[in-house]
Parts: C-alpha cells; sequence; structure tokens
C-alpha cells in the first residue's frame, strides 16, 4: 500500500476532516494513475474511439475514415437492422422515451411481460424477468442469491459483472481455474453438505471464446446439491437451437437452474434478464436491487429486443452464415500460424502476449483499415493479453479474407508470428 493510499485511508476515518483536503488527497490518488497518458503519448491509445455510423461490418469514423468492424458484438448484425429501428421508434411514438421509473413500481410496460414470456419459452424456462442492463443483472442475481452462510464459486475467467454481483453478496466466494472441473469440485467438496451453493459460469468467454463444460459442471451440482446460473450474454443467437445457448447446446435446459442474457450483443439492444423458475424469479423480483431500485428497460430498447428475438427464430439462416464466416476466419488464422487459444464460438482471440505490442497491433491495423479492440491486464493476465477478433453474420468472407492478410503482415512485422 503506497503512503498516499494510506494517508486517504486515514483521513477517510479521520473525524471532522476538512473538505478541501479530502478533495485534494482523492484528486492526487487519481493523478497517479498515468498509464492512459503514456500510452497515448506513444500514439497506440486504443479506446474510446468515436464511431459516427452504425455497427456495420464497415463503419464510419468520426474523422470520416472507413474501416472494417471486428470488435463488434452483434453477433447477428441485428444493431442497425432497419426493422429494429421501426420497432423502437413505433415504441417511442407510443410509450414515450423513458418508463421513469423502475419495474417494481410505475416502470411495468405490457411490452416488458410481453417480452419476458417470449425470453423464457426461448430458453425454456418457468418465467424471465429484464434488467436494464446485463450488468445489473448479474449484479442484482448473484448479489440476491448469495445468502449468508452460502458459498458462489466463480470460474477465473467469469465477467466482471459477475465478480462484482458476487462481492455484494453474504456468501463466501471462491474461484477455481478456468474450466478445471478437478479444481472446482475439490472447492465444493470443502463446503458444508447443506450450504446454499451457487455456481456461475460464463457459457460462452467473451474473451478466449471457449465454451463451458456444462455437462461436468450439472453432474458436479448433482454430486454435491448445488445450483447453477449461466451467463449467456455471447452465446444467446450463436448456439443451441435457434441460438437459444449453452444450455441448450449441450441439451441440459432443464438441469441449468437460471440462465442469464444480454440485449447488447446478438439482440441489437440494450438491456438484459434472468430466466428460471417461478420460485426463483418471483424472490428476485421483489429482493434484486439492481432491478426494484433501478429504472427499467426504456420501451425503445424493449421493442428492439423483441423484434430481434422474433427474427433470431425465425431467420437461422444469419447463424449459418455467422458460423460460416466463423469457420473460415478461424482455418484461416491458423493456417497462417496465428495462437487462437480453444475459441468455439464467433469470438477469435489472437494471442500477443505482450500489452505494448497487442496496442501497436491495434493502431496499425485501424492505421490499414481494421477495427479491432486489445484484452490487456486486468482482464487477462499479463501472459494471456490477446487481440479480440469477433464475427458478425453479416460479414462477407471477402471481408475476412482481407482483413486476414492485413493482420498476419502486422503480426509478422512485429514478430509475434512468423
Amino acid at each position: 500500500m503506497t503512503i498516499m493510499q494510506k494517508m486517504f485511508i486515514f483521513a477517510v476515518r479521520t473525524e471532522n476532516v476538512k473538505p478541501h483536503l479530502m478533495k485534494k488527497i482523492i484528486n492526487d490518488i487519481c493523478a497517479k494513475y498515468t498509464l492512459a497518458d503514456e500510452v497515448k503519448a506513444q500514439g497506440i491509445y486504443p479506446y474510446y474511439r468515436p464511431i459516427s455510423s452504425g455497427q456495420d461490418p464497415l463503419v464510419t469514423m468520426a474523422d470520416g475514415s472507413k474501416v472494417l468492424m471486428f470488435g463488434s458484438n452483434s453477433y447477428l448484425g441485428l444493431s442497425d437492422d432497419p426493422r429494429l429501428k421501426e420497432a423502437a421508434i413505433k415504441a417511442i411514438e407510443k410509450y414515450g422515451t423513458s418508463c421513469s421509473g423502475s419495474r417494481f413500481l410505475n416502470g411495468t410496460l405490457d411490452i416488458h411481460e410481453e417480452l419476458e414470456a417470449k425470453l423464457a419459452k426461448f430458453v425454456g424456462k418457468d418465467q424471465a424477468v429484464t434488467y436494464s442492463t446485463g450488468f445489473q443483472v448479474n449484479l442484482g442475481v448473484v448479489g440476491c442469491l448469495g445468502f449468508r452462510g452460502g458459498f458462489i464459486f466463480l470460474d477465473a475467467l467469469d465477467h466482471a459483472c459477475i465478480i462484482d454481483g458476487s462481492r455484494l453478496s453474504f456468501s463466501e466466494v471462491r474461484k477455481f481455474r478456468h474450466n478445471d472441473m478437478a479444481d472446482l469440485e475439490k472447492k465444493l467438496w470443502l463446503t458444508p453438505k447443506n450450504a446454499p451453493k451457487l455456481i456461475v459460469v460464463d457459457g460462452v468467454y467473451s474473451m478466449e471464446g471457449d465454451i463451458a463444460p456444462l455437462p461436468e459442471i450439472v453432474m458436479l451440482c448433482k454430486k454435491y446439491n448445488a445450483s447453477v446460473m449461466v451467463d449467456d450474454a455471447h452465446g444467446l443467437g450463436v448456439i443451441g437451437e435457434n441460438g437459444s445457448g449453452t444450455a441448450s447446446h449441450f441439451g441440459l435446459t432443464k438441469e441449468t437452474d437460471l440462465i442469464m442474457g444480454t440485449f447488447s450483443k446478438s439482440f441489437g439492444s440494450l438491456g438484459g434478464f434472468i430466466a428460471g423458475n417461478k420460485t426463483v424469479i418471483n424472490y428476485l423480483k421483489h429482493n434484486s436491487r439492481s432491478l426494484i431500485f433501478s429504472a427499467s428497460m426504456t420501451p425503445a430498447a424493449v421493442a428492439a429486443a423483441t423484434c430481434a428475438l422474433d427474427i433470431m427464430i425465425n431467420e437461422p439462416e444469419r447463424r449459418e452464415h455467422l458460423w460460416e464466416v466463423t469457420r473460415h476466419a478461424q482455418e484461416a488464422f491458423k493456417s497462417r500460424g496465428f495462437d487462437t487459444g480453444h475459441t468455439q464460438s464467433p469470438i477469435i482471440p489472437l494471442f500477443v502476449r505482450d500489452t505494448i505490442k497487442a496496442m501497436t497491433i491495434v493502431r496499425k491495423a485501424y492505421d490499414a483499415g481494421v477495427f479491432i479492440t486489445p484484452v490487456i491486464a486486468p482482464a487477462v493476465p499479463e501472459k494471456d493479453v490477446l487481440i479480440r477478433f469477433a464475427l458478425m453474420a453479416t460479414h462477407s468472407i471477402e471481408q475476412v479474407d482481407e482483413a486476414v492478410e492485413k493482420l498476419t503482415k502486422i503480426f509478422r512485422e512485429l514478430g509475434v508470428i512468423e
């Protein structure tokens, strides 16, 4: 702990601290963060790049340049679909721009309940309830179901919102090595038999693109009387029957207790949901703080998500093409010597294992007309720093080939691949 951090803690605990002193201490602590400025000075800062068009395969940047987009989570390419736009416009015309309150009080519309009924049926559960963002789903569900005297088990690569949700719970949190079922079982074995136990995993991991070993997790749940929650933010629309996610992909819908999803990926909207049995959903609707103390999804977001769900079910060819370009890209990168890890999805990690090189690659790729994103510590360990290359159903094979060729040249220039 630095001297400045110690001073801050001392000031917070000291009565009658002067307001101007507090401000100075906080500012001084924040001023010690210089990494972003250092990277900007090198001309390789990769964040907050303003886009002035929709999330299409070819996007227009604020400076007028056009680049191939391989950094988006719009897996089905629906975020700029005219049908979603029209649905959102009609919802605004009927309901306005905001519900001006939480679902718990005045913020429940008939279209919220219609969407929830469709979602529950889609993922094979009794009921579903929507939150205003996916992040808030995990904050509210994991925090709420982490009962006192209980245990929450997290995969080491779970998304940040799952981790933050666990920190809000009363349960003891235990992490297990990524997709390591022996490590998970060891930790389950060390917990009291009758204690509440919740295992929370990503269905498809957002950076590495691999899939949780749900069959093995379900077996351990049965053996140790635990429940499992799958965050399917990156699985919905991509895998499973009609794109209904990881549990469907493995034929384990009934055995999966809770299925979570977001609307900011394949659904082309904003918001999220949790689906499960009636008892648990009812409990969450009356106790989940990020639901009952937060404004509800806007009418436009609800309408867009509903429209996207209908398209997802009725147009399987979108998902089929997504997998066509995904398989093509995976093979193309591997044939050129890229380390793509264990990906099983349209998320393709291109391992660089060096932060500065990764940021340099992103800059050079952007200059060459390809938009990609770096994944650095603390999102991943320094040894696992990577470039995240993500496919959409609206990409063409030709666009993929162009990006692969440009990235191959850059990776070779920097000595990442031979």
